[in-house]
């Protein structure tokens, strides 16, 4: 299976090696393929209906509780906006702990309780 590493961002280009896109539905389709090993988000994409950062992260967060995700992808955060910043290392802390989770527990369903 070939890999993919994606930048989000509006603006600043991809490091080499990195696919970027634009918006968060560009960036959502893509990872629906299953195929992105890492990712890096900035939030503020622009104007326009194109979403933010976030917008993939709480879809990745979707995916990882469902189990429907076949790769998780390591999660890097390059946005210069502090207050998104932090709202979405939020995110990934909750990501990190549902992957806990199902590693604790790898016979049980992440919802049990």
């Amino acid at each position: 299976m070939d890999t993919m590493k994606l930048y989000l961002d509006d603006i600043r280009p991809a490091p080499d090696g990195w696919m970027r896109t634009r918006t968060a539905q560009e960036t959502i389709a893509i990872l629906k393929e299953g195929k992105v090993e890492e990712i890096s988000l900035d939030h503020d994409l622009g104007l326009g209906d194109v979403g933010t950062g976030y917008d993939p992260l709480l879809w990745i967060e979707k995916a990882v509780h469902a189990g429907t995700l076949p790769i998780i992808p390591l999660i890097h955060i390059h946005t210069a906006n502090p207050v998104a910043r932090t709202r979405m290392e939020q995110v990934v802390r909750q990501i990190d702990m549902l992957l806990f989770e199902r590693l604790a527990r790898p016979n049980q369903d992440v919802e049990e309780k």
